[in-house]
């Protein structure tokens, strides 16, 4: 079951659901409407290895706009931090986005019950497209979880994605042992 708008605000309300910054005409019927933070991120080799980690350069979006070129994976961030303690967070990209060619997640769209922090995008597009810091780029959606969560991600030890950050975080695949 999806959250509503009314509900989306009786959880913010209850502590249950946090975002900040937050702004009451950005929620909409059912979802939340969140922003591209000014910071992207690209890695330094086209070449990625699963089992290394895979640095990545990061660089502020000019004033003026940023182009994104097909064939390159850019890591961005929302500007919004959320937290999330009794709901499964869903992150989609906007209508407006994807009719842009842009894609906002290659597989991460959910969150876990208990992350707290901005979103790292994973954002690819079909043409070239000009993007801007402060854009609506995505939208969450709130889940109801059925039954009790025995551990909630920001208590997790082997969490690889806690630490709050205002810029795009790398993937830590290296960290898993395979």
């Amino acid at each position: 079951m999806i959250l509503s708008d009314k509900r989306i605000l009786e959880e913010i309300d209850k502590g249950q659901i946090i975002i900040e910054p937050f702004d009451r005409e950005c929620l909409g019927t059912n979802s939340y409407d969140v922003h591209l933070g000014k910071y992207l991120a690209t890695y330094k080799s086209r070449v990625l290895d699963a089992k290394l980690h895979n640095e990545i350069d990061h660089f502020e979006i000019p004033k003026d706009g940023f182009v994104l070129q097909p064939n390159t994976l850019y890591l961005g961030v929302t500007v919004e931090y959320t937290e999330t303690h009794n709901h499964v967070p869903f992150l989609e990209g906007k209508s407006s986005t994807g009719r842009l060619g842009i894609d906002i997640h290659a597989t991460a769209g959910k969150g876990d019950v208990g992350f707290c922090n901005t979103w790292t995008l994973e954002i690819s597009c079909t043409q070239p497209v000009k993007i801007y810091a402060g854009m609506p780029i995505g939208q969450l959606i709130y889940f109801v979880v059925d039954g009790d969560v025995e551990t909630l991600y920001n208590t997790k030890g082997n969490a690889k994605y806690n630490n709050k950050t205002t810029r795009p975080v790398e993937s830590m695949m290296f960290k898993n042992k395979f």
